[in-house]
């Protein structure tokens, strides 16, 4: 709901209203309805225009399984089910050379190993249920101008129509994405590898339909992938993340559609016959960033502002919301032992619990990237035994999957 009024302090203020704030609060609400958190949510973007959120773009995220696990306990599954297209296959090949694999949802027994939704669609979703939740309170616009550690948890300065109010949190979480300025405020360094690399991102059009198959093709400038959409107007679409140098990106942003046409088509071939259009291309840097410190006495970074990956493995909006059930996990016991949820304890146990599935996904994404990038030997050999191996070994394929599904043991 919007508020209309501040308290002087709240349990939890969630920081930014995206995809991995909202989620969170809404997971807190759902999984605290009966004993109950005060929850507040401050986004800087007006709530009659949150489809300019940043995180709520013309991109597409690919959702694991786990990921539509969660959103079922969430009771928000039901919403985003009719706008996601189902993943029942992934092809993984390696461009001009010898091996390739297949990982299908029939040997693995789900009913998809992933969807794909476009970022505005799912976006539109978690608004309306913060609207709608008579626990979540919405104050946006407005803006974070201060924050401070203080005895009970956090004190915070909140900026919206050009004034200023105080209030106190226990617990601040921390999701306002990988430029917070937040974050710089509070003194919290960041650890970042430039990959030296771009990632083109645009829908396409195509011939023949995708029949719910994604594709991740690896090439000697990086992995370009390209994910089953729903169809619009009657065009086969999907979704395009073509990982390119910074010399290729200004040539491929710059050209016109033909010529882009005839480079994707020599990159990715005909296996959904002729690309017949190219949507609007945008292109974003690529790089591993994290941050030195998670959580503080009464603070915790989610999403992208605690890590940021390479979108190589689709890992980066799923792990944050692994990263938020398993923080909501450990308030719900916070609030049944009757301890702050803004308590070191609390905050160490969550980090403990995630911390070898944050190192598992950095290390497999930042890996993956090295060695499918470049077309030395070595890594050519590796890649053609990996490859090789999936392909033949069943049990292999199936950890694999698992993984990839967002199912951790």
């Amino acid at each position: 709901m919007q508020a209309q009024t501040l308290a002087a302090q709240y349990d939890v203020v969630v920081v930014g209203g995206g995809l991995v704030g909202a989620s969170f609060a809404l997971n807190l609400a759902q999984q605290t309805r009966d004993s109950g958190y005060s929850i507040l949510v401050v986004e800087a973007v007006d709530s009659k225009n949150f489809d300019q959120q940043p995180s709520f773009d013309s991109r597409s995220t690919a959702l694991s399984f786990g990921s539509r696990q969660i959103f079922e306990t969430m009771k928000l599954w039901s919403a985003i089910a009719p706008l996601v297209e189902p993943i029942v296959e992934i092809q993984v090949s390696d461009r001009g050379h010898f091996g390739r694999t297949t990982l299908s949802s029939a040997e693995q027994g789900v009913e998809a190993l992933g969807y794909v939704i476009e970022n505005r669609e799912l976006g539109g979703v978690l608004s309306e249920a913060m609207q709608a939740s008579s626990v979540v309170n919405l104050l946006a616009p407005a803006k974070i101008s201060q924050i401070k550690p203080c005895q009970s948890g956090m004190e915070l300065t909140l900026a919206r129509d050009e004034q200023l109010t105080r209030l106190s949190a226990k617990l601040v979480v921390l999701a306002d994405g990988g430029r917070s300025s937040i974050c710089k405020n509070l003194g919290i360094d960041q650890t970042q590898t430039d990959y030296g690399q771009h990632a083109i991102i645009t829908n396409v059009a195509f011939e023949k339909p995708h029949l719910g198959v994604a594709f991740e093709r690896f090439t000697e400038s990086g992995p370009l992938a390209v994910l089953p959409l729903a169809d619009f107007q009657g065009s086969n679409r999907g979704s395009l993340v073509w990982t390119v140098s910074e010399l290729s990106r200004a040539e491929l942003l710059s050209c016109d559609e033909e010529i882009f046409r005839s480079r994707l088509t020599q990159y990715f071939g005909e296996r959904l016959g002729r690309i017949l259009q190219i949507g609007q291309r945008v292109a974003y840097p690529l790089s591993l960033t994290l941050a030195r410190e998670q959580i503080r006495p009464g603070l915790v970074l989610l999403g992208n502002v605690a890590h940021t990956l390479h979108p190589v493995a689709g890992q980066g909006l799923n792990l944050a919301l692994r990263d938020s059930a398993a923080l909501v996990h450990q308030l719900v016991s916070a609030k049944a032992q009757g301890v702050s949820p803004g308590e070191m304890k609390i905050l160490q146990a969550y980090l403990e619990l995630q911390n070898q599935d944050q190192s598992e996904s950095v290390l497999f994404t930042d890996q993956t990237v090295k060695l499918f990038s470049n077309d030395r030997w070595a890594q050519r050999a590796i890649r053609k035994l990996g490859l090789l191996g999936l392909e033949l070994l069943p049990s292999v394929r199936s950890r694999f999957a698992q993984s990839a599904m967002g199912l951790k043991p």
